[in-house]
C-alpha cells in the first residue's frame, strides 16, 4: 500500500523507532559506564512486576537514580487464519480505562518456554490451536526503564478450540485482513506497541 512504508533493513517507518533482536544481532561491546551500585532498594515485589529503585556512580564521579522495573518477559503472535486473515483480539485494559485492538499475547510463566507459552495464549485468548509456530523476533518493550522482553511468534494451521479465558479478561477475537491491519496502525485504531510491530514485522516478511 503506497501510503506505508517499512524497511526491515534500514528499521524505517515514519514515527516509530524499534531496536528489534533477531538471529543475526549484533553484539555490542561498549563498556557497562553504571557498574557501581551506590544503594540499592526494592520498594515493591507483586503479581507480575518487581520495582527497585538504584542510585549509580557514573565515570564523571556523579550519581544517578534509577528506578528499574523487573518483569519475567512475555509472548506474542501473529495468528494467520488459512485465508490470510489476521485474528486480531479487541481487550479491556483496566490502566487505560477502555477496550484496545490488540494481537494476541501473555506472560511468560516459571518453567515454561515461550513457545509453549504462546500456544496456551492462542488457545485461552482466541480459542485457536496452532499447527505451526514461528519465532519471528524478540524486542524490548520499554528498556528505558524495564527489562521486559517480548518473543513474536508467527501462528498458522489454525484450528478452533475452547476459548478458555481467566477471570478479568475481557476479550473478543476478531479477523482482519493485513490490509485492513495496517490502515487500522495508520488511523491509531491500534496503538499498541506489540501490535504495531508485529503487523509490521508480519507485512514485510509476509509468504
Amino acid at each position: 500500500m503506497s501510503w506505508i512504508r517499512f524497511s526491515w533493513q534500514t528499521g524505517y517507518f515514519p514515527g516509530i523507532a524499534c531496536i528489534l533482536t533477531a538471529g543475526n544481532e549484533k553484539i555490542m561491546n561498549e563498556k557497562n559506564p553504571e557498574t557501581k551500585i551506590l544503594s540499592h532498594r526494592e520498594v515493591y515485589s507483586g503479581k507480575i512486576v518487581k520495582l527497585h529503585v538504584d542510585t549509580t556512580l557514573q565515570e564523571s564521579g556523579e550519581s544517578t537514580m534509577r528506578e528499574v522495573i523487573l518483569h519475567p518477559g512475555g509472548v506474542a503472535a501473529i495468528p494467520v487464519l488459512d485465508d490470510g486473515r489476521i485474528v486480531l483480539i479487541r481487550q479491556f485494559r483496566y490502566p487505560l480505562g477502555k477496550y484496545i485492538w490488540e494481537i494476541p499475547a501473555g506472560k511468560l510463566d516459571s518453567g515454561q518456554t515461550p513457545l509453549d507459552t504462546i500456544a496456551r495464549e492462542l488457545e485461552e485468548e482466541i480459542g485457536y490451536t496452532a499447527g505451526t509456530l514461528t519465532k519471528a523476533c524478540s524486542f524490548y518493550t520499554s528498556p528505558g526503564f524495564c527489562d521486559e522482553v517480548i518473543h513474536l511468534f508467527i501462528a498458522r494451521g489454525l484450528r478452533p478450540c475452547v476459548q478458555r479465558l481467566e477471570v478479568g479478561e475481557h476479550i473478543t477475537p476478531e479477523a482482519r485482513t493485513l490490509d485492513e491491519c495496517l490502515e487500522m496502525i495508520a488511523s491509531g485504531e491500534i496503538m499498541d506497541g506489540k501490535s504495531v510491530l508485529g503487523i509490521l514485522w508480519f507485512q514485510g516478511n509476509a509468504d
